[in-house]
Order: structure tokens, then sequence, then C-alpha cells
């Protein structure tokens, strides 16, 4: 018996069951193939820094891990310059299929659009967020040949020999940047802003002395710290770092109020399909809720703060705003 028949009310429109059924049932598992095909090849996962600084330390931290969740390589590309806005381009700009990830600080996504008004990237519209991954303290560091050791004595010797006193940075309009241009306002000093392309470059000088001081993070500075090549005055979070506990903070040293703090997130370019999008999402919630990757996070100087990020343009944009009004007050500017 052939299973086709006349539909009733229908003119000579004839309807197989089975065949319907079959045909719905391939668009479906064609549907599921595509979700659980993706990642297909390596991934690349951008660090807008060069190698050795903070981001990329935690670019490598996160790819080992995030490899074990894909089942896919991701490999760290470095992409140092222009106070990250090289590396944010490349991937603002590249083809939104989930192949290319940026992780990267709100010197990104919030500092650089806060000081330029024209960048070769969107903040708020380039880039779709897989989410928050934590946070990294910066400190006050020092060249062993500058003889103050607490920040009182830092602006007391600074005042006294204005010429002698510069800082460097990790590059202009970053977080390492607003943190000496915050100093400088809030300590009544004027030394003379040094920008570099990265951390690694910043801390060659500040070893070699070839600077006396710098902003650095305390990922980049701890390991110095314990051979004595270089020494630190205090950190410019609210709270002390518990990488380095026994350091006070700059607010804690005479300058209450004094607060900043790099954050960093892991996203990709705008336009990622759904679910490519949720394969990722899953990959690094998986990733950060791991007690493994919390403990490396936190040995490496990290503090770890995973979050999904619901409004990414209601937070860059508000977080925009409040920089500009920092920038505007501690008068920084791009060199």
């Amino acid at each position: 018996m052939s299973s086709t028949f006349r539909a009733p009310g229908t003119s000579g429109t004839f309807f197989n069951p089975l065949r319907r059924a079959l045909v719905a049932s391939s668009f479906l598992f064609a549907g599921l193939a595509c979700a659980a095909g993706y990642p297909e090849r390596p991934l690349t996962l951008v660090a807008p820094y060069p190698a050795g600084g903070a981001a990329d330390v935690l670019a490598r931290l996160l790819a080992r891990k995030l490899e074990e969740q894909l089942g896919q390589p991701v490999v760290v590309e470095n992409k140092p310059g222009a106070g990250t806005a090289i590396g944010a381009a490349a991937v603002a700009n590249a083809k939104p299929d989930g192949y290319t990830l940026l992780v990267s600080s709100n010197s990104t996504f919030t500092l650089n659009p806060a000081l330029q008004a024209k960048l070769s990237y969107d903040p708020v519209k380039g880039f779709e967020p897989i989410g928050m991954v934590g946070s990294v303290a910066l400190a006050v560091l020092a060249h062993p040949s500058v003889t103050a050791s607490t920040v009182p004595q830092l602006v007391a010797a600074a005042k006294a020999n204005p010429d002698k006193f510069l800082y460097g940075s990790f590059g202009n309009g970053t977080s390492s940047n607003f943190a000496g241009a915050m100093f400088n306002s809030a300590t009544g000093l004027k030394m003379t802003h040094v920008p570099y392309k990265g951390s690694a470059p910043l801390m060659t000088d500040l070893i070699g002395g070839q600077i006396p001081l710098s902003f650095d993070t305390v990922v980049a500075a701890a390991p110095q710290l314990k051979t004595g090549k270089i020494k630190v005055l205090a950190v410019t979070t609210a709270k002390r770092s518990a990488l380095l506990p026994d350091v006070p903070t700059v607010a804690e040293s005479g300058y209450p109020g004094f607060d900043m703090t790099a954050w960093l997130a892991l996203v990709a370019p705008r336009g990622l399909p759904a679910d490519v999008k949720a394969r990722l999402d899953k990959a690094l919630a998986t990733t950060m809720a791991s007690t493994d990757t919390q403990d490396k996070m936190k040995a490496a100087g990290f503090e770890p703060g995973y979050r999904a990020i619901a409004d990414w343009p209601g937070m860059v944009t508000a977080d925009i705003a409040r920089m500009k009004a920092i920038a505007e007050r501690s008068q920084i500017k791009v060199d």
C-alpha cells in the first residue's frame, strides 16, 4: 500500500508523511552538526602586547585551558603597538566565525576611546563579548638606585629634583599611562611620561636603569622583585594585591580614593553565529569555573573574576564616560 495520500480539500497536492518527516529530520541534524562541528581547526587568540607582559601571560594560560574545552589548538599571536590598538583592530576586522579572539584590558575597550576621538576599531560595535575574565593590580615600581622606598619619600624626592624623575608606561592610553597620570595629579608632581610598546620592553629599561620609575602590573613585577632587580613602592588599586600583600596601596600612602585597576575580557569580532557564541560562552565559563585555572591566575598575580557580559555596549559606554572624566581631571593626554 502506498503511503502517499491526497489531503482533503487540496487540488491534486500530494503529501508523503514519511518523506516530510525525513526532510525535517535532515534539517534538524544539519543544524546540530553545524553547532557540533565548531571548531574544526585551530583558533587564534590575539594578545595586543609583546610576549612577556600581563596580557600575554593571561592569554597563554587561557589558551591552554580553552584548548581542553574546545578540542582544538588555541594559538596565541602577539600583535603589539599603538596602546593595544593594532591587535584590537586586527580582531575587530577579522571574520566573525569564532576562530579569531582577543584577550585584552580596559586599555583597549575604554581608556583608548576616552583619549582618542578616532580609533582604528569601534570598542562598542566592533566586538562580541565572551566574558569578563578578571583584573590585575598595577604597581609603582622603581630602579634600586632610586633612594625612595615609599610614596611619600618619592614625592618629596621628585619635588626636590623635578628634572630627575620620569616614569615609563606600557603604552599611550593604557591603564599604565592612566595610573601614572593619576599619580601625578594626586601628588602634584609633573613627572614626564615615557610610553613603551608593551610591558616587556618597559621592564627591560627599568631593570637596566634607563628609566627610574614605571607603572606596571604586579604580574610583570613579581619575578623581578624576587631577584631584587627592581623595587615596589605601592599598588594603585583600592585594595592590596594578594600577590604582594605587604605592599601598601597609594591610597594608604596618603592619597585616599586613589584607585586604578586593569580589568580583562575575552572578546570576538561582532557578528558571531549564535551556535558559535554559545560554544565559546560555555568553554570560557567552564574554564573559569575550574579551581586549577583560578589557582594559576592567582599565582600569576591576577584576580579571577568571571562573569558573562549581557550589555557590552552599555558597560563600555559607561566606562568610557568615567575614564574621560578621569582624563580631564588628571590632564591625561596621548603624547
